[in-house]
């Protein structure tokens, strides 16, 4: 209280802190809302097309949301870098879109700035801000010796200097106690919303000890706080951005450019679905024909058009799921080389672990997509099935030039139920609790060795 620099600070802080949450949690109540509101408003409009041919609702295609988990209203994550839906239809696997890469206005420009930022970034800076001079001030005064010399332990007076800034630290976790509050209220699990509160109290705990740790080795309070802040900004600010960079140059991965000119030489050899007379599908002709004891397509009893679209579509998709397994396997490769850094900085271990409890983590965005896909798939096959077994070659053939074949190949709207419901669900807490967990030993390892270098410090304090 009598430093006007940690009070402005401090006050600074809060204000940030609880402007962030209130905005976060209303933009995150709002995602939510609206995406909950065009998944349903999708599959209404899909469900409620008239009768037509099923080729051209599998091109008419499909959207999927992923709705914000409780938690995201203080950790955001991914969700605004990844994208929250993608259209689902027949021949491609599209990836997410509508990243929230534009500026906000809500926040003066700064769309990634969160309640978990500002905890994970900005805390360190006040705790530093408050702490520095708790024994450089005493040393510096004049009052250390008086209270050494008087027989105040050396560990009790550090103990005592930890127990101020342990509790000012606990002051701090006020809002995220609201937001995981909120958070349980709409139906997140209280273990994850406690493991979070938890997970960001071990993080400040380890700059509460490092700036202890600092005050009482350093000699003056001018000292310390250079070194503190140098610190935070290697620990923060460039360890982070080298531990990135090392990431993707251990782990490479191929280029967009690269990746697609491969993936379309191979889907080339599959053949056009469109055509069941591609050269690519003769064998499969042949072997129908066969099986059924028949000379031409006309006298199949299914529609060669349709076995022939689920066919491609079959090979098709297993060569789209086949890159894009390789492209979530590296960039899974490339966030475990990052999370290793956490023994490096704690920053890495902390938006690892807050991310992956609140639902908003990489693993998470890849679940997404891979459930996206399946249900892409189920319709589009789906639609392929009624396309082979509702529709007459001879009709499907020829109705782009006679009307009254044209009108025999549309099937009845009913066959759109073939599209599922879409939910997308965040892991059950028991899993992401187990995925914080390498990050939390992280941080108490951190708190444990400081733990220990101040324990050593106790003991060779001096005025």
């Amino acid at each position: 209280m009598r430093s006007r620099l940690a009070l402005c600070a401090a006050v600074l802080l809060v204000g940030l802190l609880i402007a962030t949450s209130i905005l976060t949690a209303l933009q995150m109540q709002a995602e939510r809302a609206e995406r909950a509101h065009h998944q349903t408003q999708a599959e209404a409009t899909f469900l409620a097309q008239p009768d037509r041919h099923p080729h051209r609702m599998v091109h008419y295609g499909h959207y999927v949301f992923r709705t914000p988990p409780p938690l995201a209203l203080f950790d955001p994550g991914l969700d605004a870098v990844t994208g929250q839906s993608i259209f689902l239809e027949g021949h491609r696997r599209n990836t997410a879109m509508f990243a929230q890469s534009g500026a906000s206005a809500d926040l003066g420009g700064l769309s990634w700035l969160s309640p978990a930022m500002v905890y994970q970034l900005c805390g360190p800076l006040l705790i530093i801000l408050l702490g520095h001079g708790l024994i450089a001030r005493e040393r510096e005064a004049g009052t250390l010796a008086t209270l050494l010399a008087q027989g105040l332990p050396c560990g009790v007076l550090l103990g005592g200097k930890a127990l101020a800034l342990f509790s000012f630290v606990l002051l701090m976790l006020g809002p995220l106690v609201l937001s995981a509050g909120l958070a349980v209220r709409l139906g997140e699990s209280p273990y994850p919303a406690l493991a979070l509160i938890g997970v960001h109290l071990l993080y400040l705990s380890v700059w509460g000890a490092l700036t202890l740790l600092a005050s009482a080795t350093l000699v003056r309070r001018s000292a310390v706080l250079a070194t503190l802040v140098t610190l935070w900004i290697g620990l923060s600010l460039v360890l982070p951005a080298i531990a990135a960079s090392s990431a993707s140059r251990v782990a490479p991965m191929a280029g967009k450019l690269e990746t697609d000119l491969a993936m379309l030489t191979e889907l080339r050899q599959i053949g056009d679905g469109h055509n069941a007379n591609d050269p690519a599908f003769a064998r499969l002709r042949a072997d129908l024909l066969a099986r059924h004891g028949v000379q031409s397509a006309e006298d199949l009893p299914v529609n060669l058009r349709g076995v022939v679209a689920q066919h491609a579509e079959q090979q098709l998709t297993e060569t789209l799921n086949a890159y894009a397994h390789a492209q979530m396997a590296g960039e899974s490769r490339q966030a475990q080389l990052l999370a290793r850094h956490g023994w490096l900085t704690p920053l890495l271990a902390v938006a690892d672990a807050s991310r992956a409890l609140a639902g908003t983590d990489l693993a998470h965005h890849h679940r997404f997509l891979l459930e996206a896909e399946a249900l892409r798939y189920a319709f589009v096959q789906g639609l392929n099935k009624v396309h082979a077994e509702q529709l007459a070659y001879a009709d499907d053939i020829r109705r782009s030039s006679d009307p009254q074949a044209e009108r025999r190949t549309r099937v009845d709207a009913s066959n759109w139920k073939v599209l599922e419901a879409f939910d997308f669900q965040r892991d059950p807490p028991a899993e992401r609790l187990d995925r914080a967990t390498p990050q939390v030993a992280m941080l108490a390892v951190w708190l444990a060795m400081l733990g220990a270098a101040l324990a050593w410090a106790s003991r060779r304090l001096k005025p």
